[in-house]
């Protein structure tokens, strides 16, 4: 569960991260793309842990009303799905040409994300 969670604050921070101040941005990559742990964190910002722990909550909570809004993430995984759906059937039968084509597109599309 709690690699699932981090995934998907991963996601959320890599699609909103603009949308938030610079402080929520620090802590948050701090946190979740550095793995500084609270302690480490308000050490670097002279704050209290529970300063940290405060402000990550709320930047979490944050994120998730963004994308309740917005969906980009939930676009994310359906594109990604459909990219594999889309591959696995351009390696049935169809011509050489076909196949080597289609399946440049996908690597192009994937190459987007």
């Amino acid at each position: 569960m709690m690699l699932e969670k981090t995934t998907r604050m991963n996601y959320l921070y890599d699609f909103y991260q603009e949308l938030l101040t610079s402080k929520q941005r620090d802590y948050m990559s701090f946190y979740y793309l550095d793995d500084f742990s609270l302690g480490e964190i308000a050490e670097q910002f002279s704050v209290s842990r529970q300063a940290v722990y405060d402000n990550i909550k709320r930047t979490e909570a944050i994120l998730e009303q963004y994308e309740k809004k917005l969906h980009l993430y939930e676009k994310f995984l359906k594109r990604r799905q459909l990219l594999k759906d889309l591959t696995e059937l351009l390696e049935g039968k169809m011509t050489e040409e076909d196949r080597k084509r289609s399946l440049q597109i996908v690597k192009e599309l994937n190459e987007l994300d």
